[in-house]
């Protein structure tokens, strides 16, 4: 049975009820709240294992609460829940950070698997192996060390930390918005700001800058990465 805490940011007290009821029966731990700021500072005090938020919120909304978890828990799944089904609402979320979307009503099951999968799929990160592979260098998380040849590639404390989060989320496609605040955290530098890094590590890794073969643009998102 799971044990992982679940956090619940919704004002619904009819979802939130179900929500905790089912959950609860799942075997997670469920804490919920029911504005932005409370469910933020309870996510801070609590570290929840995954967030459920919803967007229309009293106080702060869904999305500030999204970017300032960004900033502070890179790593935390987040998915949301909302009658905002509009896809500009859905591109945004996402674009923020967003792990997942997923529009009310919904399937009680289908929440469910999504947070079952989103979960497994942070179990796996939190086992991954230390070493990494970029075409012909190699990549240690716990030594901080790039090499190729038994030559060490020289790296900034940020480059090596973009690089990092590119290991960590191959041939997933990653928004701009996302990279800054999960490596810089913070929504003050400009988006160029990651082109310029991922310019440098083409730089210092590509076998063709030019034609990259590793640190992919997506067109109108931001990059993916393919070992």
């Amino acid at each position: 049975m799971p044990s992982e805490t679940v956090l619940l940011i919704e004002d619904d007290p009819a979802i939130v009820s179900g929500l905790e009821l089912n959950l609860s029966l799942e075997g997670y731990n469920v804490l919920s709240a029911s504005d932005g700021e409370t469910g933020f500072r309870v996510a801070c005090e609590h570290a929840p294992d995954m967030v459920l938020l919803d967007i229309m919120l009293p106080g702060m909304n869904g999305l500030e609460v999204l970017r300032r978890l960004r900033q502070r828990s890179p790593e935390t799944p987040v998915i949301i829940l909302s009658a905002r089904g509009e896809e500009a609402d859905k591109v945004l979320g996402l674009q923020i950070g967003a792990d997942d979307y997923i529009s009310k009503p919904f399937s009680l099951s289908e929440l469910l698997a999504r947070i079952n999968a989103a979960l497994r799929r942070q179990r796996l990160q939190s086992t991954e192996p230390a070493i990494h592979a970029v075409g012909d260098a190699t990549v240690d998380l716990d030594r901080r060390l790039v090499a190729r040849g038994g030559a060490e590639i020289a790296m900034t404390a940020r480059e090596f930390e973009l690089l990092s989060y590119f290991v960590r989320h191959p041939g997933i496609a990653l928004s701009r918005d996302r990279l800054l605040d999960a490596v810089w955290r913070t929504d003050y530098l400009t988006l160029r700001t990651i082109d310029n890094f991922v310019g440098r590590l083409r730089s210092k890794l590509e076998p063709d800058p030019e034609e990259p073969k590793h640190f992919l643009t997506v067109r109108g998102v931001g990059y993916r990465f393919e070992p």
